[in-house]
């Protein structure tokens, strides 16, 4: 009996901040869920956040993005960096599932962030001080 090939499986990480998220591509009837949820249960303006490179890749793509199904896990950082590094990671995959360079191009074109990671981070604090910048007062009384 000859071996089956597993389904094409694509994974794919994306960072932000503290947040560490990893989206999985595979066929399927369309559905997109983060950590376990579905998209449309998020409130209205981080589900337009996530959708946006959704939405990029259907105007792309056309009938292929009904045929997949997009899984991410993300954990550590707040509620929005955990959204960026979402769309950051859907969007990458997108990319490596499709391998044209359209897509890619109509990514940067709308918005560089989605292919690109913010490297932005929270700045350490200092030896001594109470805060990343403000210093100790002196009163000299």
């Amino acid at each position: 009996m000859p071996k089956q090939k597993p389904p094409k499986q694509i994974v794919i990480g994306g960072k932000r901040k503290r947040s560490i998220a990893k989206a999985t591509i595979k066929p399927g009837t369309g559905i997109i869920r983060i950590n376990s949820k579905p998209i449309e249960l998020f409130n209205n303006f981080q589900r337009l956040s996530l959708s946006e490179p959704l939405v990029i890749a259907e105007q792309v793509l056309k009938e292929k993005m009904k045929e997949i199904d997009i899984d991410v896990v993300v954990r550590g950082g707040g509620v929005e960096s955990q959204i960026e590094a979402s769309r950051l990671a859907m969007a990458r995959a997108l990319v490596a599932f499709a391998k044209t360079q359209e897509l890619k191009s109509a990514f940067l074109k709308y918005d560089r962030s989605l292919l690109v990671a913010d490297t932005r981070a929270k700045e350490m604090y200092k030896p001594g001080d109470s805060k990343a910048r403000r210093k100790r007062q002196k009163s000299y009384r």
